[in-house]
């Protein structure tokens, strides 16, 4: 018998998207359980991990878990969020690099850089929290922006990465 067929596709156990304790498995589930905050339902086709009660998702990149949002509201307060820690840790944001799949879902909420609003003219950039922001290239050209939602890139340069549950450590 295959041990590996018991378990969901994660394996026999992840840790949680939300306080990052390791969790088990339900054998012979597509399902984890995590104490604090319920369950958590892998999909082996998208490869995504559903949180049951709030509907959720998770990816998975490099052993982080990055939320997926259908929400303007949640990709700007997680880039919020990021902008607070890097300035608690004395750094300051030069520019953010957002994910090219929430184009669509975020450029209403861009100041500037949208000729179709009465106060922006073209060739304006875009900005969210004063700083330029700047979309991905295509998930096909790069398959880490097919999980992880956007990039800090901070004086003197250099790109910092925050998955969503890191922000709250």
């Amino acid at each position: 018998m295959n041990y590996a067929l018991q378990y969901p596709i994660f394996g026999p156990e992840i840790n949680c998207p939300h306080c990052r304790q390791s969790i088990p498995a339900l054998t012979l589930t597509d399902t984890y359980l995590c104490s604090r905050h319920g369950a958590f339902e892998s999909d082996p086709n998208t490869g995504d991990l559903v949180h049951l009660q709030s509907g959720r998702n998770w990816r998975l990149w490099e052993g982080e878990w990055y939320r997926q949002h259908t929400h303007p509201d949640g990709i700007r307060f997680e880039i919020h969020e990021a902008l607070f820690r890097l300035y608690t840790q004395g750094y300051r944001a030069t520019r953010v690099i957002i994910a090219k799949r929430y184009q669509d879902l975020i450029s209403n909420y861009l100041e500037g850089g949208n000729p179709w609003r009465n106060n922006a003219t073209e060739g304006t950039e875009p900005k969210l929290y004063g700083l330029v922001v700047e979309f991905s290239p295509d998930a096909e050209d790069e398959p880490r922006w097919a999980v992880i939602n956007f990039d800090l890139e901070k004086e003197p340069g250099a790109p910092v990465r925050y998955p969503y549950f890191k922000l709250f450590e």
